[in-house]
């Protein structure tokens, strides 16, 4: 028990170095490279180009994590792939270092499926809980780096804050190597056999992880449209400045780690997943409709809760509930699958906001964020449980 326990602890450090590995320079990565003189279509190659490598890997990863059960490799892998994307951004300051950087980047998590296996694997009677503290340790990793380059990008520049990445990423592997070897589930058929790839992928048409997943798609793409740029811009362009726009970022990341923490008391438990779930994408839908209509920056700060709501208790949530019935020899498969998928919606959500804002108005772009919320929420009650 002490075994798992040291292991709980060690790899919730390494998850957090981790995401501020990940995250600490992203504030501030598509300004700086407008400002070097990045054209907009480069710019966006770049941020795809780390939402593309993760839906191409994540399932490879997780098949083989299955397989293989080598689950602190991946992770050590992870953590030195942050640092690698990082030190390119440092010697090539330019798109080019920044796009093969992002695909680095997208490296490092698509092995973000063996940090959540192997933590889930030390709670199995407690798979939500262990989702929540994951989700808190995720999101205090992204606060820990929104506030670091908040207050010293202006100071030190971008080649010093990738360097905090650089750090990071290392001290994550190193973190990871103290993992004591414990009884983790052997992947192998019912025969005791050995598994094999393509009866691993077989659990990748299960509804329910797949009903959950699109969920999931729904969620991290209207995160990722919103707060992680266009609120951003919209900010912006009523007049803040650096500290400004690191600031809203910082509240919606500490309104995450505070949601993901309720997530996982039982006051939380007095409504249902299912309850939950409606709730928060309603909340999220109001968001998007409120936003573009706020002319005042104190407001649209404020309003930067409602995202943290939903990544703190939606993505909590629609994990655990994705991962329930997925035999243990399995798990990393489906998070793989799990992961592509909303990987995909990252992706591909910014880039549709993006055409309806300029064939359009960012009012209508997140308008239909909005709509798309009310059809997951509705889609949510509609889900007949197993």
């Amino acid at each position: 028990m002490n075994v798992y326990k040291k292991n709980s602890r060690n790899l919730f450090a390494a998850v957090i170095f981790f995401w501020f590995a990940q995250y600490v320079y992203i504030p501030f990565q598509t300004p700086y490279l407008t400002g070097i003189g990045t054209s907009a279509g480069m710019v966006g190659m770049i941020i795809g180009a780390y939402g593309i490598s993760q839906m191409l890997l994540r399932l490879p990863v997780g098949v083989l994590a299955d397989c293989r059960n080598r689950h602190k490799r991946f992770i050590i892998i992870g953590g030195l792939s942050s640092g690698i994307a990082s030190i390119f951004r440092i010697i090539m300051q330019n798109g080019t270092g920044f796009f093969i950087a992002n695909l680095f980047s997208g490296l490092a998590s698509a092995m973000w499926i063996s940090f959540m296996v192997l933590y889930m694997s030390f709670y199995p009677s407690e798979q939500q809980k262990a989702t929540c503290q994951l989700v808190v340790a995720n999101n205090l990793g992204m606060l820990a780096g929104f506030v670091t380059s908040t207050l010293f990008y202006q100071k030190l520049g971008m080649p010093v804050i990738c360097m905090f990445s650089v750090i990071a990423g290392i001290c994550c592997a190193f973190t990871a190597c103290g993992l004591k070897k414990t009884e983790y589930h052997k992947s192998c058929n019912p025969d005791g056999s050995a598994a094999i790839p393509g009866n691993m992928l077989c659990v990748c048409l299960n509804r329910r992880l797949l009903f959950f997943a699109v969920l999931a798609l729904v969620q991290q793409g209207v995160q990722m449209s919103t707060t992680m740029s266009f609120t951003t811009q919209i900010i912006k362009n009523l007049g803040a400045d650096t500290i400004i726009l690191g600031l809203s970022c910082i509240i919606y990341m500490l309104s995450a780690v505070i949601w993901a923490k309720f997530a996982s008391t039982k006051a939380c438990s007095v409504l249902s997943s299912k309850n939950w779930i409606f709730l928060v994408f309603c909340t999220t839908a109001g968001y998007c409709i409120l936003i573009p209509m706020s002319t005042s920056i104190p407001v649209i700060c404020l309003l930067q809760i409602l995202p943290g709501m939903a990544t703190g208790i939606l993505f909590s949530f629609l994990t655990a509930e994705a991962m329930k019935s997925i035999p243990a020899e399995k798990k990393s498969t489906a998070m793989g699958c799990f992961q592509a998928i909303y990987a995909f919606g990252m992706t591909v959500f910014p880039i549709i906001c993006g055409k309806i804002a300029g064939a359009f108005s960012m009012t209508a772009a997140y308008l239909f964020l909005a709509v798309i919320c009310v059809i997951a929420a509705v889609g949510s009650r509609c889900f007949r449980q197993e």
